[in-house]
């Protein structure tokens, strides 16, 4: 059969249609609102390596960082609703962000849309190995004797979860701890390797293989249970401290009015990830608890944990800057 020209024309406007996702040669971008180095450029790194396969193409990590992941979000609100570019974030740019900034540049529930989550976590307090405490109450101890009451605490974003525990911990202690914002783990970890700061508080996954190595030393961790990789470090609810059981989430987010089918077929190729053996150890060596969600899962997670932290926000009297 001849192709005429009125056929060809045809072939090439319906291809021009077609959207991203069903281009296996063009990449997909994966937004990371973190530097190199850290916990979420390091998952991102892994799951971007088996979701190529999975999903037959290229997927590329474009690193956005700074103001605690408000940059990538804001790229991720202007980028094309075309399946051709999601963000990997965890709580703190979703559910906290909007709640403490006055105009943080985009709104989760109208801008952007789940695609599908793959993890919880626990944020925890760690020291260098050169700051003398081997647990939290010696921390606290050393702190009020030898500090004269005060501390400087690194954390990896201002106005995060970090930065309110904190302000907890420095309540409930009373002793003077000063959160020291970072423009992400990565830069906090830096300082605190370098004993330039005498304590800092991120995700365990940011932390983990620093205590491993016996240079940093979780004291402890956030959550309603000890956490695997780290069976020795008692909660902050053993030590006293409740209100923080309720674990954050790690997830993927398209722009809003992304194609129901490009959704599908990614929920379906990171679900088909996180079920292999060697990605799911990875992420648990990490200091995740690795278990795939749906969109709709997904997003009934992050209302919930939106809503815990409303109150908490309102209750520690900040006021959104």
């Amino acid at each position: 059969m001849t192709l005429t020209r009125r056929h060809l024309l045809a072939c090439a406007a319906a291809c021009a249609t077609l959207p991203a996702w069903a281009d296996a040669h063009k990449p997909l971008r994966v937004l990371v609102g973190f530097p190199p180095g850290g916990g979420s450029d390091a998952i991102a790194r892994l799951l971007a390596d088996k979701l190529k396969d999975v999903l037959g193409q290229p997927v590329v990590v474009d690193n956005r960082p700074g103001a605690g992941g408000q940059i990538a979000a804001q790229v991720l609100k202007a980028a094309p609703a075309d399946g051709g570019t999601v963000f990997l974030t965890h709580d703190h740019t979703i559910s906290i962000l909007p709640q403490v900034v006055k105009n943080p540049g985009f709104e989760p529930a109208r801008d952007f849309v789940a695609v599908g989550g793959f993890a919880t976590f626990v944020n925890c307090l760690a020291v260098p190995a050169a700051t003398p405490a081997a647990s939290f109450g010696e921390f606290v101890q050393w702190v009020q004797r030898d500090r004269a009451g005060k501390s400087a605490v690194g954390i990896p974003a201002p106005a995060s979860t970090p930065e309110f525990l904190v302000r907890l911990l420095g309540q409930r202690y009373q002793i003077d701890l000063t959160a020291v914002p970072y423009r992400g783990s990565a830069p906090m970890i830096a300082d605190m390797l370098g004993n330039q700061i005498p304590a800092g508080i991120g995700s365990v996954q940011d932390f983990i293989e620093n205590h491993r190595a016996g240079k940093l030393r979780v004291l402890a961790v956030l959550g309603a249970r000890r956490q695997a990789a780290l069976p020795d470090v008692p909660t902050f609810a053993e030590l006293g401290l409740k209100g923080f059981e309720d674990t954050p989430y790690y997830g993927f987010y398209a722009p809003a009015g992304t194609p129901q089918a490009f959704i599908q077929r990614f929920s379906d190729a990171l679900a088909q990830v996180v079920a292999i053996p060697e990605v799911r150890d990875q992420l648990t060596a990490m200091g995740l608890t690795v278990g795939a969600m749906t969109p709709e899962q997904l997003t009934t997670r992050e209302r919930a944990y939106t809503a815990v932290w409303r109150r908490i926000i309102l209750d520690s009297g900040f006021r959104p800057q």
